[in-house]
């Protein structure tokens, strides 16, 4: 997979700095760290990554709500990250989700399916 400009969107700023952290690691530019919906939006209209990893659920807005607002402009590829993605699936069944925590591995998976290129099903 070819290196991504990623825009992680994430109110916890440790467990943004090591999502940024392992993304770099797996060879993809963080563009940014955003921490609220209105950052983010400001932030994918600027930047326009090639994938959002965002937290669902902000102190500052909702990382949802965000996507909705960011995607007026256009598709984005993302892919929402949570503890509870029950929830997230209850209001975007077909959104690809990782659950927190989670592993490079894992991570990794769900970048391949927000990009259209993985399967459905996991190895």
């Amino acid at each position: 997979m070819k290196a991504l400009r990623i825009l992680v969107v994430e109110d916890d700023a440790l467990v943004g700095i090591l999502l940024g952290e392992m993304l770099e690691q797996m060879g993809h530019d963080v563009c940014a760290i955003e921490a609220t919906e209105g950052d983010a939006v400001v932030g994918a209209d600027k930047l326009r990554p090639d994938l959002m990893i965002v937290d669902a659920w902000l102190n500052e807005g909702n990382g949802i709500s965000a996507v909705d607002k960011i995607e007026q402009n256009g598709p984005m590829p993302h892919i929402f990250v949570s503890g509870d993605i029950a929830r997230v699936k209850a209001l975007r069944p077909d959104s690809v989700m990782v659950q927190k925590p989670f592993r490079e591995d894992e991570l990794a998976y769900a970048i391949e399916r927000a990009l259209g290129a993985g399967p459905s099903i996991p190895p």
